[in-house]
């Protein structure tokens, strides 16, 4: 596991830090995906890479389970 990546267990939240974030996304080693049901707030919010919570569902099927998923909201 990454270093840069704080081990949990079920239930908890792993925190990283922003540049951590971007550096796994650009890296393909994570997603990013925008917190928000609504699709007008999330493209507000859209980062770099980034998708909204309905375009991750549509996506959720196909992904493998071992994929790192990054949620951000503001």
């Amino acid at each position: 596991m990454d270093k840069s990546i704080k081990e949990t267990t079920m239930g908890e939240t792993a925190r990283i830090t922003v540049s951590d974030a971007h550096r796994r996304v650009e890296e393909g080693k994570a997603l990013f995906v925008c917190a928000y049901e609504s699709e007008d707030v999330c493209k507000g919010m859209m980062l770099a890479g980034g998708m909204s919570l309905a375009q991750f569902r549509e996506r959720a099927p196909s992904l493998d389970k071992g994929q790192e998923i990054i949620f951000y909201c503001a």
